[in-house]
C-alpha cells in the first residue's frame, strides 16, 4: 500500500488527505500549526466543508488518517508527498512561494529513499521543474544514491463541494515526464480510472497552466456577465433572461453566467493576478484576463454606488442601518478570502452606514480577519436578528436558508423596506416586490414593476 504524506492542511490538503484515507491509503497530514493539528487529531476540522467532518472521523477511527507537526516524520514515512500549502498573492499580484520553498527544503533535508513529490498547490509555471532541479542538486550534495521525482497534479475543487469533487472529480491532470511517478499516481487514483474519470497526461508546465487557465476563464465569464448586467439596468434589459439565452448555446453553457457583486475566494483573484504576472514576465500582456480583473473591482464599487444611490442623503449613509446577509464568497463554505462582502461593507461604512451582518458559516472568519472593521460591523445570530430595525437588507451570498426566510415577518421588524438582492436569489419570488422596495442585479426594477402592474 502506497504511504501518503500531505504537507499543508488547508482546504485542498485536508480534503485530499481525508478522501485518500477513506480509500484505505495510510495518510499523514502535516502542518506547522500545533493547535490546529491537535484539533484535527481530535476530529475537529478548522474549516467548514460539507461531509468533511464525517471523513475525518472515519479516517481517524480506521487508523488510516493521522496528523503531525513533524516534517521529518512525514517525509521519511511517505512514498508520495503532496505539497498542498498556500500560495497567496503578494502585493504585486505574483504568487508567494514561501511555504512551497519551506516544504521543498524539508523534503531535500529529510528524504531517506525514493519519493514522488506531487505539487497540488497552485504554482506559477516552471515551479515544478525548479523544485525538481533543487531536489536533484540537494541529493547530489548529500551523495544519496536514490532520486526524487516531481509531478504536477493541480486540484479543481469547488469550495462547498470539495468533498464530492474529490470523490468524483471532473478530470485528473498529471504533469510529469517520469514514468515511475506517473505509475505511482495511477496507483493512487486507480479508483478514479474505474469511474472512467478523464485523465490527461502532460508535461509539468502544461499542467501548471491548465489550472491558471481554467480559473481565469471562469473569472472572465463572471466579469463579462456582470458588465452586461450593469448595461442591462440602463437599457431596460433583464440579465437573467440574457444569461438564459446565452447559456442555451452549448458552446457557451449556462454555468458562471449568474450576475452578482463580483467573484471572490482563495482561487480566482490570486490566480488571475498571477497569470497576468506570468504573462508580463514573459513579454505577453494578457489583456482579456487583466480587463476581467479590473471589471471585477468595478463591479464591487458599482454595488456600493447602487446601494448609496437609493439610500443616501446628500451622498451620505449616516443614520442608515444596513443588514448584510452572507459574508462568505459563496454558499456552503466559511471562506471569506477576497469575498466581495468585505469591499462592499467597507464602502458602506466609509459612507457612514451602520452595518449589521449575519452569515451561516463565515462570521468567525470575518471577525478574526477583518480587524480594520472591528467595531464598525455588528455580527448577529440570525438573518432575522440582522434585519431587525434595519433600513435595508443587502443579500450578499445565496445561502439556501435565506430563500426560506419568513419575509413577511422580517419586513415588519425593519425600519425601512429596501432589499438589495445582489445574487438575484429572490428575483422570481411571487411577492418580493409587494413586500419590499426591491433591487436585483441586471434589470431595471422600476420599469419591470410598472410592466407587471400593467
Amino acid at each position: 500500500m502506497v504511504k501518503i504524506g500531505i504537507m499543508g492542511t488547508g482546504y485542498v490538503g485536508l480534503v485530499h488527505g481525508a478522501v485518500l484515507s477513506s480509500y484505505g491509503f495510510p495518510v499523514t497530514c502535516m502542518d506547522v500549526d500545533a493547535e490546529k493539528i491537535d484539533r484535527l487529531a481530535a476530529g475537529i476540522s478548522p474549516i467548514y466543508e460539507p461531509d468533511l467532518d464525517e471523513l475525518l472521523t472515519g479516517g481517524i477511527e480506521a487508523g488510516t488518517l493521522s496528523f503531525t507537526t513533524s516534517a521529518e516524520e512525514v517525509v521519511q514515512s511517505s512514498d508520495v508527498i503532496f505539497i498542498a500549502v498556500g500560495t497567496p498573492a503578494m502585493d504585486d499580484g505574483s504568487a508567494n512561494l514561501t511555504y512551497v520553498h519551506e516544504v521543498m527544503h524539508a523534503i531535500g533535508k529529510y528524504a531517506n529513499g525514493y519519493k514522488v513529490v506531487v505539487c497540488k498547490s497552485t504554482m506559477p509555471v516552471g515551479t515544478n521543474r525548479s523544485i525538481a532541479n533543487y531536489l536533484d542538486g540537494v541529493l547530489k550534495t548529500r551523495n544519496e544514491p536514490f532520486r526524487i521525482d516531481v509531478a504536477s497534479n493541480p486540484e479543481f475543487l469547488r469550495q462547498g463541494k470539495a468533498v464530492s469533487d474529490s470523490l468524483s472529480p471532473s478530470r485528473i491532470v498529471i504533469g510529469t515526464e517520469n514514468e515511475e511517478a506517473k505509475r505511482m499516481l495511477q496507483t493512487i487514483y486507480a479508483g478514479y480510472m474505474r469511474q472512467h474519470v478523464p485523465f490527461l497526461y502532460t508535461n509539468p508546465e502544461t499542467a501548471e497552466m491548465i489550472k491558471y487557465a481554467a480559473n481565469s476563464f471562469l473569472g472572465v465569464k463572471i466579469s463579462f456577465v456582470n458588465e452586461l448586467a450593469l448595461l442591462s439596468e440602463k437599457v431596460g434589459a433583464n440579465i437573467q433572461d440574457i444569461a438564459t439565452g446565452m447559456g442555451l448555446d452549448d458552446r457557451i453553457s449556462p454555468h458562471f453566467l449568474q450576475a452578482g457583486p463580483g467573484y471572490g475566494g482563495s482561487c480566482f483573484p490570486k490566480d488571475m493576478q498571477a497569470l497576468v504576472g506570468v504573462g508580463q514576465k514573459n513579454g505577453e500582456e494578457l489583456y482579456v484576463v487583466r480587463a476581467a480583473v479590473a471589471a471585477n473591482e468595478k463591479q464591487k464599487a458599482k454595488m456600493v454606488d447602487k446601494i448609496s444611490g437609493v439610500l443616501a442623503s446628500n451622498g451620505s449613509l449616516r443614520g442608515k442601518t444596513i443588514a448584510v446577509w452572507g459574508l462568505s464568497f459563496k454558499p456552503e463554505t466559511d471562506d471569506i478570502r477576497f469575498a466581495p462582502s468585505y469591499d462592499i461593507i467597507s464602502g458602506l461604512v466609509a459612507r457612514g452606514a451602520a452595518v449589521k451582518a449575519y452569515c451561516p458559516q463565515g462570521m468567525k472568519q470575518a471577525e478574526r480577519a477583518w480587524t480594520d472593521l472591528s467595531g464598525a460591523v455588528a455580527f448577529c445570530e440570525s438573518e432575522e436578528d440582522c434585519a431587525r430595525n434595519a433600513d435595508a437588507i443587502v443579500l450578499m451570498t445565496e445561502w439556501k436558508q435565506f430563500k426560506a426566510s419568513g419575509l413577511d415577518s422580517i419586513v415588519k421588524s425593519m425600519r425601512g423596506n429596501v432589499f438589495f438582492d445582489l445574487r438575484n436569489l429572490f428575483a422570481d419570488h411571487p411577492r418580493i416586490r409587494l413586500l419590499f422596495d426591491y433591487y436585483s442585479v441586471g434589470s431595471d426594477e422600476r420599469r419591470l414593476y410598472s410592466l407587471e402592474e400593467a
